[in-house]
């Protein structure tokens, strides 16, 4: 890709300045890390920055917080790496044998929701959470049935199954809040909802499911059904179920392509309403948060929309991480299921080196308060085998520390949340 030229790069300016004065609403830029070592833990919050790894988190630091700065994810008190290799006979995974990997401890092949690699039903710690009394929730701006947030609450052996997903979640799962994308899932074909089939933007959009209308079965099981920000404004209580767009809550297409990420409802919006909710419950709970532009946008090769979703999820972390400030019995972790997209950060004044076949250098992107520049180049529009950094506060958050399996996050979260109390 060429350089970022007029309205891209004022937008992204223009975000970066919006987006670090709502930060500093939330929670001071100088609190210290909240390090909570082997006290009591209650509940958990688990941040998934899709296709995140190393890259991207330097990318937007420096786009977002300047060379001397910290995103508020890197100011978590522990950090360490998570490696990411599937039971598959590929060597790289995806995002449903990752996040089977964190909700189950076992790892799997690519495409299966906790199941194993021969297809035998895991217990996902969702599940768990639930039978140990406490609330549990996902908030996500992909599709609420997609790949991360069903591993911790359905069994299926095909990931696109997002109807037998969402069927699951009201008979099986049952999670508290789901929050995100995805109505065309609950819906049968031809019955659109508060979303319109075929929407301008993406005519490919529209209700498919075959589990029939789960939206009606949702609200005869207690759920309240909204698809706009001033329903989700109005929600203080009880199971909700909030789909805020017919599939993802962005287009995800090459840049200036008819590539938009503006959600509906932004994901620190609905992590605060989820934590509002679920917090209530004496027990404790378990919320799984997920900004899915990070990955969709990697995969296009698409840097500008990358940084948008990184600074999406970066204020969903300072919502999650005031929280945290609030109630010391909560276990913050932020890491990302797998890198997408190859991503390297290099200086702007370097020529590009990937030899043959089309550039794939996007840029130059600013250095906040300095009048340097930085690139993105990407190698590849799939996922990586590197391993992707976790970091963490509160109870437990110490052994985060070194480098493990993704596996790892099961052992950790499990003492938490599979556990009486």
């Amino acid at each position: 890709m060429g350089p970022i030229r007029g309205r891209p790069l004022r937008l992204l300016a223009a975000t970066a300045a919006v987006v670090s004065a709502a930060l500093t609403l939330t929670l001071p830029a100088s609190t210290p890390a909240l390090d909570h070592g082997d006290g009591p833990a209650r509940s958990v919050i688990f941040i998934n920055g899709d296709g995140m790894s190393a890259a991207h988190r330097e990318a937007a630091r420096l786009y977002l917080a300047g060379r001397d700065g910290q995103l508020v994810m890197d100011r978590l008190a522990v950090s360490g790496q998570l490696s990411t290799t599937p039971h598959d006979p590929a060597a790289v995974t995806d995002s449903a044998a990752a996040a089977t990997a964190w909700a189950t401890g076992v790892k799997t092949r690519n495409g299966a929701i906790s199941v194993d690699a021969d297809g035998r039903p895991l217990p996902p710690l969702g599940l768990r959470a639930k039978a140990a009394g406490k609330s549990t929730g996902l908030v996500t701006t992909d599709q609420v049935t997609g790949a991360s947030p069903a591993a911790w609450f359905a069994q299926t052996a095909d990931r696109s199954a997002q109807d037998e997903i969402a069927r699951q979640y009201l008979e099986v799962g049952k999670p508290d809040v789901i929050l995100g994308g995805g109505e065309d899932w609950w819906l049968p074909a031809g019955a659109p909802g508060a979303w319109p089939d075929r929407p301008a933007e993406d005519p490919g959009e529209a209700s498919r499911g075959t589990e029939g209308d789960l939206i009606e079965r949702a609200e005869k099981a207690g759920y309240q059904h909204i698809s706009t920000a001033r329903e989700l404004a109005r929600v203080t209580r009880g199971k909700v179920l909030g789909l805020f767009a017919n599939e993802e809550m962005f287009q995800q297409r090459p840049e200036g392509r008819g590539d938009v990420y503006s959600p509906a409802v932004d994901l620190a919006a609905m992590t605060a309403k989820a934590l509002d909710i679920l917090g209530a419950n004496e027990k404790g709970f378990f919320l799984f948060v997920e900004e899915e532009g990070i990955d969709e946008f990697a995969h296009e090769n698409n840097g500008a929309r990358v940084l948008q979703a990184m600074a999406s999820l970066d204020k969903a972390v300072r919502v999650a991480r005031a929280y945290v400030a609030a109630h010391p019995d909560t276990l913050l972790v932020v890491t990302g299921d797998h890198d997408s997209g190859g991503l390297t950060v290099e200086d702007a004044s370097n020529g590009d080196e990937s030899g043959g076949g089309p550039p794939r250098r996007d840029g130059p992107f600013p250095v906040r308060g300095s009048a340097l520049r930085f690139v993105m180049d990407w190698t590849t529009t799939g996922h990586t085998g590197v391993d992707v950094p976790v970091t963490a506060e509160g109870p437990l958050s110490a052994l985060f520390t070194g480098k493990h399996p993704n596996t790892h996050v099961h052992q950790v979260l499990s003492r938490v949340l599979a556990s009486h109390r």
